[in-house]
């Protein structure tokens, strides 16, 4: 059951396919420019296991009749059959007519033709791995080809449901930068869904050969030996996997935030989803007291699926890790079904911790992002790749949060953790609401504030739900004010900062029209410089070719100091 071998379109041994990686950069035999197929079990792991659930569900609703069949003595009465034959049923026609025969023909005649059929789907499911895009190709009637350019990967994505690690295989999600445009290998086995993963990183990083040279020979071996295993040593090692966690490669980091399980259930618990359900079932218990029977069927469905939400919120967050690595930050959860995803750098738009009221006794927090996703808005599990911390104290908080935001200055996070989380307090270096405007924020008007760093915007908000946005500047797409007539008579403004979609809202109101005016010029200049600056695109390239860039950029930016010395952007119309 390899899926190591290349279609037989692919190009000559002897002849190099066009495009393809340099050799001394890519660890798995897939990443070789060529034309290769999925894993063997790949059409039993996407449709055959519906396929086998149907047959279970028919099996299950004909059992009295297949035992009557076969086991006369332990079946019904025949009068029984003589009601089946007045009903029309098909399989009465067979069993009136003695057509066994030809129904277990015609039975074996479908499973014949969907077996041909994944067959087919899978010999014409190809894909390969070039020194710019990922590339598949399916279909068997109508031919689909989708094309990942590699410099523009926001991430990779290694899924492995239940029944894949037992078999030993996972499912790789190459994620783009527009909507629905992921480019999935479902599925390969674990290690070559690893070593294809680490070559897809490397290769979209911008690294050079010589920095990769030295380890090609251990990890070919490594990869060779992983190979090798057997049937039986893979179903273990999956089996294991579901207690001990998921197989990783051998140097992965630990993870920097540990999550206790009692943590995760009790916040959980302790959340205003929690109490409306108390109230809820409160409502219901005296609404039937009262004869109001109705209150049961209305509230009894939702009660369930608030029930199954909440239990599947807490296995999504539980072996929660994350770790940093040399192409990005790691994150793996899930129980049953495990998501391990590396986010490289540059690919973070936005940050916001949130803590609401009720887990203020307890310290507790919760950290999302805004990131593409390369997933269309009506997809449910988006949300799963946007929390980076299901529940964290605050020195969880700033270990993730550096981990986002490598680029912040090393002076800024005690401003960050104190000012931005916790204050304001009397120190206070963000500037805040001023007091006339005080009925627009009546209760979070003091702590209503922003402030503007040479990498980052924060915006800071919130009395019940606590809330920092962080905003890196190079990310930023644009900067607006928004005045309306209350606004205009208390001489404020709303800021709002324009990233990509997502659960981080980037805005915050009632800031003194002058000062936000003061902001919009220094958030333009801003961003353009630190937009000019970033390279986080092609993250690992190295010393030499950066070094370089360095001094070609230098003459540029000689060239352009009204970029640094920007003449004051015009004032919008009607803030002036």
């Amino acid at each position: 059951m390899s899926d190591l071998g290349p279609t037989p379109d692919a190009t000559p041994p002897n002849a190099p396919p066009p495009h393809a990686p340099p050799r001394e950069l890519v660890r798995s035999p897939l990443s070789d420019g060529e034309w290769h197929r999925l894993h063997p079990l790949t059409p039993l792991l996407r449709g055959g296991l519906v396929l086998l659930i149907v047959i279970g569900l028919v099996v299950a609703n004909l059992r009295d009749r297949l035992i009557a069949i076969f086991v006369p003595t332990f079946g019904d009465d025949f009068e029984e059959y003589e009601e089946w034959e007045s009903t029309g049923d098909p399989i009465d026609f067979v069993i009136a007519n003695n057509l066994y025969l030809v129904a277990i023909l015609a039975v074996l005649g479908v499973l014949i033709v969907v077996v041909a059929f994944f067959y087919l789907s899978w010999r014409f499911h190809t894909f390969r791995i070039t020194d710019d895009d990922v590339e598949v190709r399916s279909g068997i009637l109508f031919r689909t080809q989708r094309r990942a350019p590699l410099d523009r990967v926001q991430g990779v994505n290694l899924t492995r449901p239940m029944i894949a690690r037992l078999l030993g295989t996972a499912k790789l999600e190459v994620v783009g930068a527009g909507t629905d445009s992921n480019v999935k290998l479902e599925y390969l086995s674990t290690s070559n869904a690893e070593a294809v993963r680490a070559d897809i990183l490397r290769l979209a990083s911008g690294r050079r050969l010589a920095e990769a040279a030295a380890r090609t020979d251990a990890a070919s071996a490594a990869g060779a030996t992983s190979r090798t295993a057997a049937l039986g040593q893979t179903v273990s090692r999956g089996l294991t996997g579901l207690i001990e966690g998921d197989e990783a490669p051998v140097l992965v980091p630990d993870s920097v935030v540990h999550i206790p399980v009692g943590r995760l259930i009790a916040s959980h618990i302790i959340s205003f989803s929690t109490l409306g359900l108390i109230v809820a079932a409160v409502a219901v218990i005296i609404g039937v007291s009262q004869g109001v029977t109705w209150l049961i069927f209305g509230m009894v469905p939702a009660i369930i699926g608030f029930a199954a939400y909440w239990v599947r919120s807490i296995m999504r967050s539980l072996r929660y890790s994350i770790a940093p690595t040399p192409d990005g930050v790691r994150i793996t959860f899930g129980l049953l079904t495990t998501i391990t995803e590396i986010v490289p750098p540059g690919r973070v738009h936005a940050v916001e911790v949130t803590q609401p009221i009720l887990w203020r006794p307890f310290g507790w927090w919760v950290v999302r992002i805004n990131r593409l996703t390369g997933r269309s808005a009506a997809d449910s599990s988006t949300d799963q790749f946007t929390t980076v911390l299901p529940v964290g104290t605050v020195a969880d908080v700033e270990r993730v949060l550096r981990l986002a935001l490598p680029t912040v200055a090393e002076a800024e996070w005690p401003l960050i953790v104190r000012e931005g989380m916790l204050g304001p307090d009397a120190d206070d270096t963000l500037t805040t609401t001023p007091r006339r405007a005080w009925f627009v924020r009546p209760f979070s008007w003091k702590r209503n504030g922003f402030r503007l760093t040479s990498d980052v915007l924060l915006l800071r908000r919130g009395i019940v739900w606590r809330k920092l946005a962080i905003l890196p500047l190079a990310r930023l797409q644009s900067f607006a004010l928004h005045q309306g007539p209350v606004d205009r008579m208390a001489r404020i403004a709303g800021l709002r900062a324009h990233v990509v979609s997502g659960p981080v809202y980037a805005n915050l109101a009632a800031i003194d029209r002058a000062v936000a005016l003061a902001l919009f010029e220094d958030v333009s200049r801003a961003t353009v410089l630190a937009a000019s600056d970033d390279r986080t695109h092609r993250w690992a390239s190295d010393a030499a070719v950066s070094a370089t860039d360095e001094a070609d950029a230098a003459p540029e930016a000689a060239e352009m100091p009204a970029v640094a010395e920007a003449p004051a952007v015009a004032a919008p119309e009607g803030f002036a």
